[in-house]
């Protein structure tokens, strides 16, 4: 299993900002084969060091999460959030 996770900074982080991307990111819950998990969550503690949302995702395999990458669900979804991120950070590790 392979766990993949982004943070997120985003150029309006008004609740309404972040709930709209958050939207966005969870309508690919059940859309990806070899996705077995989506869970996206909006940091409350607004810490100098925090992000504005974070999205953890978990894929069977590595295949699975390359085939994610150019999944035509994944792509407009990751247009929008270029496009309203100030700036990302992404991990992927073996569970």
């Amino acid at each position: 299993m392979i766990r993949h996770i982004v943070m997120f900074w985003l150029k309006d982080n008004s609740p309404e900002s972040v709930e709209a991307a958050a939207a966005r990111l969870r309508s690919m819950r059940g859309q990806i084969e070899g996705m077995v998990e989506l869970e996206v969550g909006a940091d409350f503690l607004h810490s100098g060091r925090s992000c504005d949302l974070c999205l953890t995702t978990l894929f069977e395999t590595r295949e699975a999460l390359d085939a994610y990458r150019t999944h035509p669900v994944h792509l407009p979804v990751q247009a929008y959030m270029h496009s309203v991120r100030e700036k990302s950070c992404a991990a992927d590790y073996e569970v």
